[in-house]
């Protein structure tokens, strides 16, 4: 039997980066896999390896999308115990008055908007069921922040804080969440937090990290199977940081 045995769980970003590291690690633990990604093709060949799996095409800062991947969920697998809100965007490194407004709002809208709207879709169910889990993929650029990335740091800032305001809010329901504070990892995000992608900028970026190394997506499934399990039924409105060392 997995940790994760026939739990039903929708995660959003699943079609590459720290979303596939925690879809590949729930299947291994026997959840039931609702992915969701805004490229459709991307989320088809994810589920084509994990069987069983439902791909699911969506912009999680729209709430039509989104209302829609959750009737889907719960139409195909009955409920809906997990979801993992773990998409999310950043502009790319460079000083704040740069980034203009259409991209501010978008990345607040995918970051942080999306987590809205998962709640107001999913905890109904939740509720009814009588618990859930809700895992938030925030940042350590929300702990201890980067310069460059000023709107990011923000962004994930709220999704930190935010993780532990729900978590207060819904324990009467059994609902438990938390969030994981990620270091920089191996994910195609990572030339957009440096820049540009070159050998000097990973040097830079590894030397802030006392492990000596950038996070996987491995790590943070791991990490993620933990905080979603039965095991971690005492942890709600954690902050967990999977980041070497970084925020020491």
């Amino acid at each position: 039997m997995g940790r994760l045995q026939d739990k039903v769980a929708l995660v959003t970003g699943a079609g590459q980066g720290f979303g596939l590291g925690i879809a590949e690690c729930f299947a291994r633990e026997g959840a039931r896999l609702a992915l969701v990604d805004i490229q459709a093709d991307k989320a088809a060949a994810v589920a084509a390896g994990l069987p069983g799996s439902l791909a699911l095409a969506a912009d999680v800062s729209s709430a039509a999308d989104v209302d829609a991947t959750v009737a889907q969920t719960v139409a195909r697998f009955g409920r809906i115990d997990i979801v993992v809100n773990n998409a999310g965007i950043s502009h790319r490194n460079r000083p704040m008055l740069e980034v203009d407004e259409a991209e501010f709002d978008r990345i607040f809208a995918v970051n942080v908007k999306s987590i809205y709207l998962y709640a107001r879709a999913a905890i109904p169910h939740m509720r009814l069921q009588g618990g859930g889990v809700i895992l938030n993929i925030g940042s350590t650029a929300g702990i201890r922040p980067r310069p460059g990335l000023a709107w990011y740091n923000a962004s994930k800032g709220a999704v930190n804080l935010l993780s532990k305001s729900m978590a207060v809010e819904l324990a009467p329901d059994r609902i438990r969440v938390n969030a994981i504070a990620p270091v920089a990892g191996e994910t195609p995000l990572l030339a957009t937090f440096m820049g540009e992608d070159t050998p000097e900028k990973r040097a830079a970026f590894k030397a802030t990290i006392p492990w000596g190394r950038l996070s996987t997506p491995q790590d943070i499934g791991n990490a993620a199977v933990f905080l979603c399990s039965d095991e971690a039924e005492m942890v709600t409105g954690d902050v967990l940081q999977v980041d070497g060392g970084r925020c020491i």
